[in-house]
């Protein structure tokens, strides 16, 4: 009985063990898209709605205070240095993030790469990580929004009622900020698409107010001689510590590209368009930052910078009280498009990990009109109303920056492991001379898809595919939609891709998802069909 017992416990612990550890397949969340077709995530964005996105989320309104604290504890007129130091550690991150969401293109940003590279548990903890950041932030942001509004129409008693913070059973209540929650999260039921114009429509104004700030500060300066510039203690008055201080600060002040990596299964062409759009997201946000810290420390002196309110005071300080206006309709600005970035991730986590058993089926649900996951999407949305409504979470607000160097640091480390790690010792990842003819963009030798018009149509409009063939009279391919039988493409120009194609349906035909069916006489030699249409071609 003894060891009866044993030998159970050690099974029992071998299978425990084993699921922490057990990898996905890269094409796992493909296969599933596959078996529900009439559930996928619109393929909608562009490289300018994933730049949209990304400087929306990344340019928050802590660079309009951000600017005074740092100057005046950490680095004094050399706040520039520091930014573009950050940038420099931004940017390696988000490097990761690119080559990650190329070779493995599939909603759930960290999530879903700590899940191919390392293993469920990991996955597992770093998921609630990134859901714990994404609201936790955007609590904080909604509960920002009705002291920047106050200081536009002159004092929280200017506010209407629905609006201002109010007290109730001695708690702090904020319903403008419950208010705005409810209002972006009807928005992001609409479609990825609507959403990323309202984004990218929000992140204009706010840009605009940054160049405002930048020019009318330009010529400030010019004209007065950049006395902040002018300080007995010199560039550096804090010395390098300070300087790398100042630049550990900022570095959360780029926050937000990794956002844009969740929306991976809604890009049209994501090999090609997510490295450039998490680039210029990231070139954008930095070179923003460092004209407008260069601008405002040479206004005023780093010691006299006022640390809430820097900007403001430094036009104020200059007979431009009107200026205040301009920057405070940026900073209301900047706070929406945070927390459309705060909100945007979250139901597409959630349906990444409902789709691995980690959740309910619940938030995997695709609605079919919009193709965006609406339930998650509304629960994400009630939950964080709650907690900005009831709670204020500024001192909860560090965990943000725990959950972000937990998914940064496992980030870079599944990148080694790609690295390092011969390929024939990670068989969960696809070889480069596989293909995928559904939502994969490249074929086995690295082509583009959408240029070959042969997938142009289905890849472009986001359609499944669902049947391919070989032609018996020429290297060309028969692609069925399910739109209309037959969609011609012409010869291919790899002579290696005929055979991979060939590989390729034969591992689809041997996962059981895909039959060989019989196809009309002279029109092909080989063909395989989705089950979900047995009777094709007819």
């Amino acid at each position: 009985m003894p060891s009866c017992l044993s030998s159970v416990e050690n099974e029992m612990m071998d299978n425990g063990f084993g699921s922490l550890i057990r990898r996905k397949r890269v094409d796992a969340a493909t296969q599933a898209r596959q078996k529900l077709a009439t559930q996928q995530l619109a393929r909608k964005l562009s490289l300018f709605d994933l730049t949209a996105i990304g400087v929306g989320a990344t340019i928050g309104a802590g660079v309009y205070i951000l600017v005074g604290t740092v100057a005046r504890e950490h680095t004094g007129p050399s706040l520039t240095i520091s930014f573009f130091i950050g940038g420099i550690a931004a940017a390696l991150s988000a490097f990761c993030y690119a080559e990650l969401a190329c070779r493995c293109p599939s909603a759930g940003s960290a999530y879903h790469y700590s899940y191919v590279c390392i293993g469920e548990g990991v996955a597992w903890l770093i998921g609630w990580a990134l859901i714990l950041e994404y609201t936790l932030g955007g609590a904080a942001v909604a509960r920002g929004i009705a002291p920047n509004l106050a200081s536009f129409f002159g004092g929280m008693d200017k506010l209407s009622s629905i609006l201002a913070r109010q007290t109730i059973f001695g708690i702090v209540v904020d319903p403008g900020a419950a208010i705005l929650v409810f209002i972006i999260t009807a928005l992001l039921c609409t479609g990825i698409k609507e959403s990323s114009l309202a984004q990218a429509i929000i992140t204009t104004i706010n840009i605009s107010a940054l160049v405002f700030i930048v020019l009318a500060g330009a010529y400030l300066g010019c004209k007065t001689g950049w006395p902040g510039y002018e300080v007995s203690s010199g560039y550096f008055a804090f010395g390098a510590n300070g300087l790398l201080a100042g630049s550990a600060t900022v570095f959360f002040s780029y926050i937000g590209f990794d956002i844009v990596a969740s929306t991976t299964e809604e890009v049209k062409n994501p090999q090609r368009d997510m490295p450039f759009g998490i680039g210029i997201a990231l070139s954008i946000c930095g070179i923003l930052y460092m004209l407008v810290s260069a601008v405002i420390v040479g206004l005023v002196p780093y010691y006299a910078l006022d640390p809430d309110t820097p900007i403001s005071s430094a036009f104020a300080g200059y007979g431009m009280e009107w200026a205040v206006y301009i920057i405070t309709i940026g900073t209301v600005n900047a706070l929406c498009a945070s927390l459309i970035g705060s909100i945007i991730p979250q139901p597409r986590i959630l349906m990444a990990m409902a789709r691995d058993g980690l959740l309910p089926s619940f938030f995997s649900d695709i609605s079919k009109h919009t193709q965006v996951p609406v339930k998650g999407t509304i629960a994400t949305g009630i939950f964080i109303a709650i907690l900005a409504f009831f709670m204020d979470v500024s001192q909860l607000a560090g965990m943000v920056s725990v959950g972000t160097l937990l998914s940064f640091t496992i980030v870079a480390l599944s990148i080694l492991i790609l690295r390092y790690v011969p390929p024939d010792e990670l068989p969960f990842l696809p070889s480069d001379q596989q293909s995928n003819v559904n939502g994969q963009h490249l074929d086995a030798h690295g082509a583009d898809l959408l240029e070959r018009p042969l997938l142009e149509q289905n890849v472009a409009q986001g359609n499944s595919v669902t049947c391919v063939s070989q032609s018996s009279s020429s290297e060309s391919w028969v692609i069925d939609s399910g739109a209309s039988d037959y969609i011609s493409g012409e010869a291919l120009s790899h002579p290696g891709w005929r055979q991979a194609m060939i590989d390729e349906m034969s591992a689809l035909h041997a996962s059981g998802t895909w039959e060989l069916v019989p196809l009309p006489a002279g029109k092909s030699t080989l063909g395989l069909c989705s089950q979900s249409r047995p009777g094709w071609p007819g």
